[in-house]
């Protein structure tokens, strides 16, 4: 069987476009409207994300050379994927939220660091916080045990003060 050139080259695209994805979604696009689809895409470009029709034969050879098991399950019926290749979670909180607002489209599952996760870990991971939040709750978490730990030394340092003040007033009374 002969490959045509233009899909040889659709199907590199398509290879490199999984291996350097950190998060993708493949989703079923039926029932979205141009309105729906233009919006779409304009936020995903404002987030630095791609959005792409694919066909499924491209995608499992394109999977298959990219070394990804697991990803045919998902390739059936009209398929589109949602990558980033800067941020896991994404493409992932980008459609979830695309989804809620339409109630169109289905999530069919999605990759992660190249490793396949099913819909419901898709939206696991659009239910994470952000990158800046998560940072912040580790940091928070870092630093109470040094805020309790000075917060101990304090008091010891205030019950020395109070008990020589206290000495102080018992010889002036005296």
């Amino acid at each position: 069987m002969v490959i045509r050139p233009e899909k040889v080259a659709m199907i590199a695209s398509l290879k490199e476009t999984m291996k350097n994805a950190k998060g993708a979604v493949l989703t079923d696009y039926r029932g979205i409207k141009v309105a729906q689809d233009t919006k779409l895409r304009r936020k995903m470009r404002e987030a630095g994300v791609q959005y792409s029709v694919i066909k499924n034969n491209m995608a499992s050879i394109a999977a298959k050379e990219a070394g990804i098991e697991g990803l045919d399950d998902y390739l059936k019926g009209p398929l589109a994927m949602v990558s980033s290749d800067k941020d896991p979670v994404a493409a992932a909180k980008l459609i979830s939220e695309f989804i809620k607002e339409n109630r169109i489209m289905e999530i069919k599952g999605g990759l992660v660091e190249g490793k396949v996760i099913d819909a419901e870990g898709v939206k696991a991971l659009a239910n994470l916080p952000s990158r800046e939040v998560l940072l912040a709750r580790l940091l928070g978490s870092m630093q109470s045990p040094i805020t309790g730990f000075v917060t101990v030394l304090q008091g010891n340092i205030r019950n020395l003060v109070y008990a020589l003040d206290a000495v102080r007033q018992q010889k002036e009374s005296a």
